[in-house]
């Protein structure tokens, strides 16, 4: 266990203050997300409102002058590393987007009822993360880039945190990543101390975390104690018996964990976040925004519009930072980031709209939530509707 750290406490007391305006969708452990229109409201999101996603109580680092992270499987044995070791190897800015596998489960239960977390559209976040290259960190300990296998067998790398999870009886939080990613200096794998220019908070993995871009962010873990190279992947709770994506043939009752690998990479998402659903506006124009994404470095090509239920559509202006156009896979965009979208709609009536976006490698958001059910409810990932109230006497709505 690194130095200095304490295991989180059994009763939360010690848990830090958030944002008042987070919707909480459960106490304990704390998991919250920021309301639609705020999380649109800028392309880096402020930490505050920067979605909470907890297995467990916060953990506590009392000594951070003694902090240290143990790599293991390496040869020669051992070796840990100071947070002033970290810090000392080149500083990368990475901006990339984090997102919880189970983002929109509250639709998935509308078609039956799944476990976890109800989500709503925002459990995700789009932040730049400072801190050093995993690819020199294993390098440093005498695994060079690029490397598949090590001599002794190793091919996965394992995060394991510092926290308690009920699921892991006690346990750390675990989760791994194949070794090649890991040493690949392209993939941006960091090893986190920072967010959005500051020191990162505690409920966002102070000290140092692991930051996987373009995976589902179960695989970024927080709070890190070990990372240790491994021969198959990590046998963690969240890694075997969660986290995985099943049929909508599977339920609780035939279940079988060891027939799917873990996921990794997230497919194709958008999400309306300026209006709720049966919004009420005023007859006229209506701005229609939001964001869309996809995993693995694969760009947004296009974020469709539909003012029909998706009978016909039109393509909504894609943006990332002010005055720099965005273009999937060129230099100037951020691969690991998510993409803004914004449209404006003439109201007349009662209206259902719909979102959906298209990547670079041409994969196509899926209609209905129906063929993606899942019994964990993760990865949903199919057309978001809003429904539109059309009222003439309201204040229109911009």
């Amino acid at each position: 266990m690194a130095q200095g750290a304490l295991r989180g406490p059994s009763d939360y007391s010690g848990e830090p203050p958030r944002h008042p305006s987070l919707r909480i969708n459960a106490k304990e452990p704390f998991n919250a997300e920021p309301a639609r229109r705020d999380l649109v409201a800028s392309y880096i999101t402020p930490v505050d409102l920067f979605f909470k996603r907890n297995h467990g109580p916060i953990p506590v680092l009392d000594d951070i002058d003694s902090y240290y992270v143990t790599i293991g499987g390496i040869a020669g044995g051992p070796r840990r590393l100071s947070l002033d070791d970290i810090r000392r190897l080149p500083k990368y800015n990475v901006t990339a987007t984090l997102q919880c596998a189970g983002n929109r489960r509250t639709d998935l239960s509308k078609s039956r009822k799944v476990r976890g977390v109800g989500w709503d559209v925002c459990a995700l976040g789009n932040a730049t993360w400072g801190g050093a290259k995993l690819s020199d960190v294993l390098q440093l300990v005498g695994v060079p880039y690029h490397t598949e296998i090590t001599p002794s067998g190793g091919k996965h790398v394992e995060f394991v945190s510092v926290d308690q999870c009920p699921e892991e009886k006690g346990g750390p939080y675990k989760a791994s990543i194949p070794l090649g990613q890991a040493t690949n200096p392209a993939a941006d794998v960091l090893l986190a101390y920072e967010m959005n220019g500051e020191v990162l908070k505690r409920d966002h993995g102070y000290p140092l975390r692991a930051i996987v871009p373009g995976v589902i962010g179960a695989r970024s873990v927080k709070w890190l104690d070990r990372i240790d190279i491994i021969e198959e992947e990590s046998q963690g709770f969240f890694m075997q018996k969660d986290y995985k994506m099943f049929p909508p043939s599977v339920d609780w009752d035939n279940i079988m964990w060891s027939t799917r690998k873990p996921q990794m990479d997230y497919p194709v998402q958008s999400a309306i976040c300026s209006l709720e659903d049966m919004s009420a506006v005023k007859t006229g124009q209506v701005t229609v925004a939001g964001y869309a994404l996809s995993g693995g470095g694969r760009g947004i090509e296009r974020v469709d519009i539909s003012c029909d239920g998706g009978k016909r559509w039109f393509e909504a202006h894609r943006y990332q930072k002010q005055g720099v156009p965005y273009v999937a896979g060129n230099i100037t965009s951020d691969k690991w980031a998510w993409v803004l979208f914004k449209a404006i709609v003439d109201v007349k009536g009662d209206i259902e709209i719909v979102a959906k976006a298209v990547d670079s490698s041409a994969n196509v958001q899926p209609e209905s939530v129906e063929s993606i059910w899942n019994l964990r409810g993760i990865l949903n990932t199919c057309w978001h509707r809003v429904r539109i109230l059309a009222t003439p006497n309201l204040r229109s709505f911009m």
